[in-house]
């Protein structure tokens, strides 16, 4: 990568695997970055979008027009980098002013290394996108930026694609990590960090939770020698079909009474352990303003999403876990387009919903579901006490 400052009007090449082309003015660091194109369309939350660890392997591009003007801070960081492959932006502002502010986006990506391109019509890239589907890409600046139009295209052909991919390990804690709970404590819940989010953290903590943060990697085994309470699978970027582990670790603690809690990569998990399948979407749900229906209580809530796969279950009618675990509804889907947005185990204590309701960033329409976890864990240590002591 060469020095060149952000902020200048260097020339920058977006390319499409379809061979698109978008020229625009290099932003944040020089070079050449390869993912898969994908637009989030909150008005609000940049900075919650590059530090969510679900985007790792996407060039996400940012719908509202300017992006910037509040700059950065570390308060407002979802984890403790920037994750995302390549950003996209129409207006790059050129002030900050926030008075929370601790330095400008543009600092941001260059010194994290993130490859950017501003000065395009975004427009019309999402209405591509929405068309053809979310695809490979590739931003080429500085020295890239004098490849042949036929040598980016190779590049970019011949980069991953995230169907099949598994990402898990590149997000994930290599070491385990104890939040002590706040307030009353009610149990201790192992947290399967599969790109977990702070704020998720945060409001475990705050509902009265030992979370023990554990790396993906950790088997059904060492799972349970923790004697949590519950099991929180988080968030996280890839392919679900790709988690076949994750997906017999989750099994195997639903077979012996754990009970669960899972968001968005953790409720298509979830969908897997139950014997359904999963697809991918063809440009995905991201952003902080999508309607979805809770079917229990008839309510409309607006929820942050940000994942480009979903769980194939009935949404009108209870279905039977193919796995052995009793009846299964779908307890929330999507406005939009009727994708699956949350499942309701009736027979064992297992709930997951595809949005996420820490909001971060977003409106807090769905931050109840935390003391529905809650209530749910609390209940199930009553009956497990009550069970113990008739058998005494």
């Amino acid at each position: 990568m060469t020095e060149t400052p952000a902020g200048t009007s260097e020339s920058a090449v977006l390319v499409l695997e379809d061979g698109r082309r978008y020229e625009g003015r290099a932003y944040g660091a020089r070079g050449r970055t390869l993912g898969e194109a994908v637009f989030a369309t909150g008005m609000t939350g940049y900075q919650e979008t590059l530090t969510d660890p679900s985007y790792a392997g996407q060039i996400v591009m940012m719908t509202a027009p300017h992006i910037g003007n509040t700059g950065m801070n570390d308060e407002d960081m979802e984890s403790a980098r920037i994750w995302v492959a390549g950003f996209i932006v129409r207006d790059p502002s050129r002030v900050v002013s926030n008075f929370r502010s601790q330095r400008s986006l543009d600092d941001d990506l260059d010194s994290s290394g993130v490859v950017g391109i501003s000065g395009i019509d975004t427009r019309a890239l999402t209405r591509h996108l929405r068309s053809a589907g979310a695809m490979r890409a590739g931003i080429f600046s500085g020295d890239d930026a004098l490849l042949t139009p036929g040598e980016q295209l190779d590049l970019v052909q011949s980069g991953a694609a995230m169907t099949g991919a598994n990402l898990s390990g590149a997000v994930s804690t290599s070491e385990p990590y104890t939040l002590a709970a706040e307030g009353e404590r009610v149990g201790s819940v192992a947290v399967l960090d599969l790109g977990v989010k702070t704020s998720t953290l945060k409001y475990l903590a705050e509902r009265g939770f030992d979370v023990h943060v554990v790396p993906q990697s950790i088997t059904a085994e060492e799972v349970l020698a923790l004697a949590p309470d519950a099991l929180f699978f988080s968030n996280g970027p890839g392919d679900p079909a790709a988690s076949d582990r994750h997906v017999d670790l989750l099994r195997t603690t639903l077979r012996e009474g754990l009970p669960y809690f899972g968001i968005c990569f953790g409720n298509q998990l979830l969908g897997r352990a139950l014997g359904f399948g999963t697809y991918k979407l063809p440009f995905g749900h991201r952003g902080i303003n999508q309607p979805v229906l809770d079917k229990a209580t008839g309510r409309v809530e607006i929820t942050a999403h940000n994942h480009g796969f979903a769980v194939d279950a009935p949404i009108d009618r209870v279905s039977e876990s193919s796995e052995g675990f009793g009846r299964v509804e779908v307890s929330h889907y999507g406005l939009n387009d009727n994708v699956v947005e949350g499942l309701n185990c009736l027979d064992i204590p297992a709930f997951s919903v595809q949005y996420h309701p820490e909001s971060a960033a977003g409106p807090h329409d769905a931050n109840y579901l935390f003391d529905r976890f809650r209530d749910m864990v609390i209940a199930n240590t009553t009956t497990s006490t009550a069970t113990e002591g008739s058998n005494e």
